[in-house]
């Protein structure tokens, strides 16, 4: 048989299904800072859900309970340590400038 005339055959590669990011018994809310937080990103931003491994449905709940613990001050709107670290590199004058003649 010709390579041109054979059916189109899926190649019998194996591959480990991964475990989905949440158990059958998580639970979805805002005081779960565990789970909440392997869904942010260092920066402090939600993490696709292609990134996550998420459904739909998960990814809207894990989203609305990001946002409620922000609103609650329980989790940061923006990771600021980075920003911080560069700010205080740079010298600061401090005190009356004077003006050289």
């Amino acid at each position: 048989m010709d390579k041109s005339k054979q059916p189109f055959r899926k190649s019998k590669r194996s591959f480990r299904r991964r475990l989905p990011p949440i158990g059958s018994g998580d639970r979805i809310d805002y005081r779960n800072m565990s789970l909440i937080s392997r869904f942010l990103s260092e920066q402090g931003k939600i993490l696709s859900r292609r990134t996550n491994r998420l459904t739909l449905k998960q990814q809207r709940l894990i989203t609305i309970a990001i946002k409620q613990a922000r609103i609650l001050s329980l989790l940061p709107f923006r990771n600021k340590e980075k920003q911080l670290e560069r700010v205080e590199s740079i010298p600061r004058i401090t005190g009356p400038r004077t003006k050289n003649k």
